[in-house]
């Protein structure tokens, strides 16, 4: 594995400072520390906060799509096929992702109540939305974009309930065949 660059390496740190500590944690003499860098070092690469943040939005949608293309998209599209594919994402970012999606939802409320940030987010959330809309086509959507909002929302509401919902410490552990039992339904109900 190769050694991240400066920018990416900054960009990972913040994320994980925000998933540990939320925004007000977030400073740049804090991600030099947690980074092992001198001081300056963030500020050098990102001027200012509202950068930093957008630094964050580009590197969380380059790790979800990473995510999502790793496996690569099933080879011939059918609803069990994609509906194992939603879960196998869910399951990660419950688990192994967990911090990630976390930061990810903190900085989207960020963007709610900082207009200046929320082109960064708008960008970072049109990948998501397309790669769900290619594989609804391919499932034989009428309206694959507007059916794509629509499992991206529903995946979204999924984990942010899981992550920080009332129930999410009560819940048990993640579980892949549940998942794929919900993946299933939303993918039906995004095709009806």
């Amino acid at each position: 594995m190769s050694t991240p660059d400066r920018r990416t390496l900054l960009a990972d740190t913040a994320i994980d400072l925000v998933a540990a500590t939320g925004l007000r944690g977030l400073t740049h003499r804090a991600v030099d520390a947690a980074a092992g860098l001198p001081a300056g070092s963030t500020s050098y690469y990102f001027r200012t906060r509202t950068a930093l943040i957008g630094a964050c939005y580009q590197r969380l949608a380059e790790l979800d799509l990473g995510d999502f293309d790793g496996d690569g998209p099933p080879p011939a599209p059918d609803r069990d096929a994609v509906a194992a594919a939603i879960a196998a994402l869910l399951y990660r970012w419950l688990t192994t992702g967990r911090a990630r999606q976390l930061a990810r939802f903190e900085l989207s409320l960020e963007a709610a109540r900082r207009p200046e940030l929320e082109p960064e987010l708008h960008r970072a959330g049109l990948g998501a939305r397309a790669r769900a809309a290619a594989l609804l086509a391919g499932l034989g959507a009428a309206r694959p974009e507007e059916s794509a909002e629509l499992l991206v929302g529903w995946t979204d509401g999924l984990l942010y309930d899981r992550l920080a919902g009332a129930l999410a410490h009560s819940r048990p552990a993640p579980d892949l065949a549940e998942l794929t039992g919900v993946a299933r339904r939303m993918v039906d109900a995004a095709l009806a």
